[in-house]
């Protein structure tokens, strides 16, 4: 096999926005504040959509673009950190939804970098033979996870849900999903914690940011490097959404002069798993990158755990 590709996008946003100056009203903070910060203006918040909700509207969309019914679907892989149910996973729920018949189903939990982690496992089953078609995706109600007196965290975080539909490439064919770095710096696992049957988020910002843009950069370029790629020919740069001085920061590291940077955290907020597959289904969306652009997806967060790869846009 040679390997797999990103055949199409989808995205789902819930209709409620809460503003810097909504959040001005629960709690000590403003607009400049939260922009000079992190950022961000506004933030998704679903009300009585469950995280199934999400993860399903988002994979619908995925599905119309591609032009592949769910029949033909044979694993549906999603990526969370905010699920409530144990059993049936948060998988199983989307695929009996869409009506996926017999897959392989499961959840994957390496928070913000969720996507990138399911997206390469996605991959790697079809490149054993383990399957033929994939829905991945990424979906959180990071609203569950909030203390709304908290000003260090609920001003950064929102809901939605982003996926792909990715399929086996031809025989030949160059592979449209490069190989993943991936790893995790778990002696700083507290740095990000959601914890308690009540969950609850915290996390040591400055660890973070001072992590993010200083270690993270050589291990995106890394993943260039390994699909055989300069990072001067990247047409795009999907990172997670966690704040905008990081992806800045790594954008520049990286040299990414010419390239379409994601930033889709000053409308959407961290959205943890799915800020990748959100933010780029946005950017296809809106014409901002073309078909077999190389795109590279680089998710870092809780755990504190990376993952990153090069794709080519559908």
């Amino acid at each position: 096999m040679s390997g797999s590709r990103i055949v199409a996008l989808g995205h789902y946003q819930p209709p409620k926005v809460l503003t810097n100056d909504d959040l001005a009203a629960l709690v000590d903070t403003d607009d400049e504040w939260i922009r000079s910060r992190v950022g961000i203006r506004t933030r998704h918040i679903a009300e009585d959509e469950t995280l199934v909700d999400l993860a399903t509207e988002a994979a619908q969309k995925a599905l119309a673009n591609s032009g592949r019914d769910a029949a033909e679907i044979d694993l549906v892989v999603v990526a969370t950190c905010t699920a409530i149910e144990r059993s049936p996973n948060t998988a199983a729920a989307v695929a009996a939804r869409l009506g996926v018949r017999s897959p392989a189903a499961y959840d994957i939990n390496t928070v913000c970098s969720g996507f990138s982690y399911a997206l390469a496992t996605a991959d790697h089953a079809i490149r054993a033979g383990s399957a033929r078609r994939a829905l991945v995706i990424g979906a959180e109600r990071m609203s569950d996870t909030l203390d709304w007196t908290d000003r260090s965290t609920c001003v950064i975080f929102g809901d939605g849900a982003g996926a792909a539909v990715v399929e086996a490439q031809a025989e030949g064919a160059e592979p449209g999903i490069g190989p993943v770095v991936w790893g995790s710096e778990p002696e700083k696992g507290d740095a990000v914690v959601i914890t308690g049957w009540d969950p609850v988020i915290s996390q040591q910002g400055q660890a973070v940011f001072r992590w993010a843009t200083t270690q993270l950069a050589p291990l995106a370029r890394q993943a260039c490097e390994r699909a055989g790629i300069d990072p001067a020919e990247l047409k795009g740069f999907v990172p997670h959404q966690a704040n905008l001085r990081i992806i800045d920061a790594i954008a520049k590291r990286l040299g990414l002069t010419d390239a379409v940077v994601a930033r889709d955290v000053v409308d959407s907020g961290n959205t943890s798993a799915a800020s990748i597959p959100l933010a780029f289904s946005k950017l296809v969306e809106r014409g901002e990158l073309s078909p077999g652009d190389p795109v590279l997806l680089f998710g870092f967060g809780g755990g504190l755990a990376y993952a990153g790869q090069v794709v080519r846009c559908p």
